[in-house]
């Protein structure tokens, strides 16, 4: 009797996925201990936002499985249909469907149902770079056939995102795209060009601005405590929540800063409640956690099958990065702030599934490796 094929489709990355888990329950935990009085505050139920994170976590999960199941290869045969969706759910913003909050129009609403289109632009622009240039690698090589048409690209979504506006999510997104662009081969001297270009661009962009917003945004962290009441107060409270910590921290639950002086302690700044409460040893910890699923997700990248698994890992590890070490610069005013989420920790229901749902990529990815 013959003997039955094996299946050459392995579990998937294991390390992984019990980095993105362990993520997952310590954001949850600490998205409940830094929002308790916030959500008193703002709703009157101290367990408000710990619901919403454990379903969106739940959610999450669902799509991080769905992803981890479901063929890789099968993105790049929607790829242009999925660019086109994501663009049109940035147009979507100008429409009436559009939601405002505190002066920026990020999210599109339907009851009490939102998506932030900018996390969907994110992947949507990762799996269209990885196919078209994976399609025929030599377009890289090529200034009008490669390059060109990807800096189009990044035009676009820069003019629709910065119109919100949002910068930040802007510059996240041009960064991603030239990051994989660099890895399928793009010369160094073109990289720096681009670079160099993009630097200029945004310059002007922020000189120009009327009111001198993104000026005083770009200025206020090279000194906050010249506006301490003002555009420092946010970097100060969080600079202050961080000294506090000390190397141990002050113990879980007991920060002070979360008491209504860090504003918003659940989203962007939450690294600073676990400086306070875990100390440092604690973000220590948690960077080093971040350093070995990027290094897993390289890993998975250098391993995959062909060159379209090859990019699009690299995509989603590059977003990775960035938005750890963008979130981490700015709770330490090492830069301007942003608005960009610590991936898995901070609340925020779009961002969690997106990058929950990222991961499961990666894993299908892992899965058709050779062994």
């Amino acid at each position: 009797m013959a003997r039955k094929k094996k299946n050459r489709v392995k579990s998937g990355d294991f390390v992984l996925t019990i980095l993105v888990l362990a993520l997952v329950v310590f954001g949850v935990i600490m998205v409940f201990s830094s929002s308790y009085y916030s959500a008193i505050n703002d709703t009157g139920d101290p367990y408000s936002y710990l619901k919403k994170d454990i379903i969106w976590a739940l959610l999450g999960l669902g799509a991080m499985l769905f992803c981890a199941m479901f063929d890789y290869r099968i993105y790049a045969k929607a790829a242009p249909t999925i660019l086109i969706v994501s663009i049109v759910l940035l147009g979507l913003l100008f429409t009436p469907l559009g939601v405002t909050r505190n002066y920026a129009t990020r999210w599109i609403g339907v009851g009490e149902f939102t998506i932030m289109p900018g996390e969907v632009a994110k992947i949507a622009a990762i799996i269209f770079v990885a196919w078209y240039l994976s399609k025929d690698p030599r377009r890289i090589k090529s200034f009008t056939r490669g390059i060109l048409p990807l800096l189009g690209l990044c035009g676009l979504y820069f003019g629709l995102i910065i119109l919100q506006p949002n910068l930040s999510t802007a510059i996240t997104i041009c960064g991603i795209i030239i990051g994989i662009m660099f890895v399928a081969g793009l010369n160094i001297l073109y990289l720096v060009g681009i670079v160099g270009l993009g630097a200029a661009g945004v310059t002007v962009l922020i000189l120009t601005d009327e009111d001198g917003y993104r000026l005083k945004r770009l200025t206020s962290f090279l000194d906050p405590f010249q506006d301490p009441l003002g555009d420092g107060y946010q970097v100060i409270q969080s600079l202050l929540a961080l000294g506090s910590g000390g190397i141990f921290g002050v113990g879980l639950g007991k920060s002070i800063q979360k008491t209504l002086y860090l504003p918003e302690p659940q989203n962007d700044f939450i690294f600073a409640i676990i400086g306070e409460e875990l100390g440092y040893i604690g973000c220590l910890t948690l960077i080093a956690v971040y350093i070995v699923l990027i290094w897993r997700g390289i890993h998975i990248a250098l391993n995959a099958p062909d060159m379209f698994g090859t990019l699009l890992a690299s995509g989603i590890t590059i977003m990775l990065a960035l938005q750890v070490v963008l979130n981490i610069a700015v709770v330490t005013s090492s830069m301007p702030p942003t608005g960009i989420t610590l991936p898995f920790v901070s609340y925020g229901g779009n961002a969690l599934i997106l990058f929950m749902g990222c991961m499961g990529i990666l894993l299908n990815i892992s899965r058709h490796s050779a062994r």
